[in-house]
């Protein structure tokens, strides 16, 4: 496929800017694509598109919440998005975190959102079917779903998965779309055997991370947040330790076995305890809980010293 004909195939895959009423409200869910509102079931990328094909792009997932004001705020949006550029540079893919930022904040006051999970994603588009990124045209949109946790309110098992994670040395541990593939056979082979969430550990035994959280144990009151050069530096994670103090540093699978409590904490899952990692079973898992009730008191503005971690809507 020649470029002109990969821009004529995106233009007549893009539908038309949907109108909104005088609120700026639409009654169909919106996404903001390339600086205009379309529907958010639109079909806006070509067949060819070569993310669908080769996994290139970078997204980020944050969330929105409802704030004690009536109000609603961004959690950590600036780290999220600065995070999200870091991936789009390594991909060529231009990134302006400015703009990212407002698309994020319209989108929310269009879809009339206050708890919702937010994803902005960038891509490759058209123009080659080859590996060589630079021809390509390059995307950008954020959405917002109704808000939709990744393990919160269930009962979490935990299995050490069969596969490994990406090692750091051939992909950068950042949200980049094909590497997620890694994450979805860990889950999928993790959900065949009966547990909702699968455990990456590497050959030395060195627990990594979960398919989409970071890891810390507890252990005589002292919480450890899980280091590991393959794991994803999680926001949350970071979040964590800065109200903890918890130290970080690697940590063995055995280690897991024998700790107190374990929880995992990510932008979906929050802060959320493990009842069961393997044949293992927790206890009470309090100061799990009661991390994850101090953390919803944040993200809701209800914790003073940390509303600076809030972008208002």
């Amino acid at each position: 496929m020649s470029l002109n004909e990969a821009v004529l195939d995106e233009a007549r895959a893009r539908p038309a800017l949907r109108e909104a009423g005088e609120d700026g409200r639409s009654d169909i869910p919106q996404v903001w694509f390339d600086g205009s509102f379309v529907d958010a079931g639109s079909n806006c990328a070509p067949l060819t598109t070569h993310a669908m094909h080769y996994g290139s792009g970078v997204f980020e997932g944050i969330r929105a919440y409802a704030t004690a004001d009536g109000g609603a705020a961004v959690f950590r949006l600036p780290e999220h998005l600065e995070r999200m550029r870091k991936g789009c540079e390594l991909l060529g893919i231009p990134f302006d975190v400015a703009e990212a930022s407002e698309a994020t904040l319209q989108v929310l006051r269009r879809n009339g959102h206050r708890d919702a999970y937010v994803r902005p994603l960038a891509w490759c588009g058209t123009g080659s079917i080859g590996l060589d990124v630079t021809p390509l045209s390059k995307h950008l949109m954020v959405a917002t779903f109704a808000t939709d946790v990744h393990l919160a309110g269930t009962r979490v098992r935990l299995g050490v998965s069969p596969w490994r994670r990406n090692p750091s040395t051939s992909l950068p541990p950042l949200k980049l779309c094909g590497a997620y593939v890694n994450s979805i056979l860990a889950k999928h082979e993790a959900r065949e055997r009966g547990f909702n969430e699968a455990l990456f550990v590497d050959e030395q035994g060195r627990v990594v991370e979960c398919t989409g959280a970071n890891v810390f144990m507890v252990r005589d009151g002292r919480i450890t947040a899980i280091a590991h050069r393959d794991a994803l530096p999680g926001i949350t994670r970071d979040t964590v330790v800065a109200l903890t103090g918890a130290q970080s540093r690697p940590v063995r699978y055995d280690e897991l076995l024998d700790a107190d409590e374990v929880f995992v904490c990510g932008t979906a899952a929050e802060v959320t305890p493990v009842d069961e990692l393997d044949d293992r079973v927790y206890g009470d898992n309090r100061v799990g809980r009661e991390l994850a009730q101090q953390y919803q008191r944040v993200v809701r503005g209800e914790d003073a010293a940390h509303r600076h971690w809030l972008t208002r809507v």
